[in-house]
């Protein structure tokens, strides 16, 4: 079965076809440039345009850089105030003519991880994904089960949200070298470990195909694992999660 993955983020918004039951892209993704104002409108136009180069007609699935509660975008960390209220998927299917399933993104990079990649070996444990880009996104599952909508990134770090201070942009922004970066980075872990003791953290977004320059300094009793379809394991999620809706409605 085949589905159109969209992963949204604040910088790109890419996509692909993927084959739901193996979890493997079957098209080359494309990525296109978010709108500098990153209202619903104009994101939703950017959204059309990928399902128009992929010539797709059937049901799609959307990670969102956001907390989405039953399709209605509820929080805009980093994207504009505008979204909160708003109906993702009844807009992009408005935009698209297409049956559209939208999940928090960092929850479609941790449903493929779990299914297919660096954590289909801990079902009965408790995982973190953290997605490393222009925030900080994060996915949980106890027991393979995830708890949506968990938004770790904005949790209290010296005074200011982790992601201001960890996040892959923020290591651009600040120019900080990888060992600067990751002494931040292990302050974030230590404290989600204390507060919730994993077996695993997932490192997702860009910075997993680098992560030989930053694990030797992370130092965290928690185990350490780059995810396994680095940046592209939100398109799979998201394709996986609307699969998923499809066979179930």
């Amino acid at each position: 079965m085949h589905v159109l993955g969209i992963d949204i983020g604040g910088f790109g918004i890419k996509g692909a076809l993927v084959d739901v039951k193996r979890g493997t892209l079957v098209t080359e993704p494309l990525c296109l440039p978010t709108p500098t104002s990153a209202k619903p409108e104009e994101m939703a136009l950017v959204v059309r345009d990928l399902c128009e180069h992929f010539q797709w007609h059937g049901i799609t699935g959307a990670g969102f850089p956001a907390v989405v509660k039953k399709g209605v975008v509820t929080t805009a960390a980093n994207i504009h105030s505008s979204w909160i209220g708003v109906n993702a998927e009844n807009l992009f299917h408005e935009t698209t003519g297409l049956s559209m399933h939208v999940l928090n993104d960092a929850d479609a990079a941790g449903i493929a991880e779990m299914k297919f990649g660096a954590g289909k070996e801990f079902q009965n444990n408790v995982v973190i994904l953290l997605t490393l880009g222009t925030g900080i996104g994060s996915a949980i599952f106890v027991n393979g089960i995830l708890l949506p909508n968990t938004e770790f990134g904005h949790l209290q770090i010296r005074g200011r949200d982790a992601e201001k201070r960890a996040s892959g942009a923020a290591k651009t922004r600040e120019g900080l070298s990888w060992k600067a970066w990751s002494k931040r980075l292990l302050e974030f872990l230590i404290e989600m470990e204390k507060l919730f003791s994993p077996d695993l953290f997932i490192i997702s977004g860009g910075v997993s195909k680098q992560t030989e320059e930053f694990f030797p300094y992370l130092k965290t009793a928690t185990q350490l694992a780059p995810a396994q379809f680095f940046n592209q394991a939100g398109i799979v999620g998201a394709a996986m999660h609307a699969g998923q809706k499809a066979s179930t409605s």
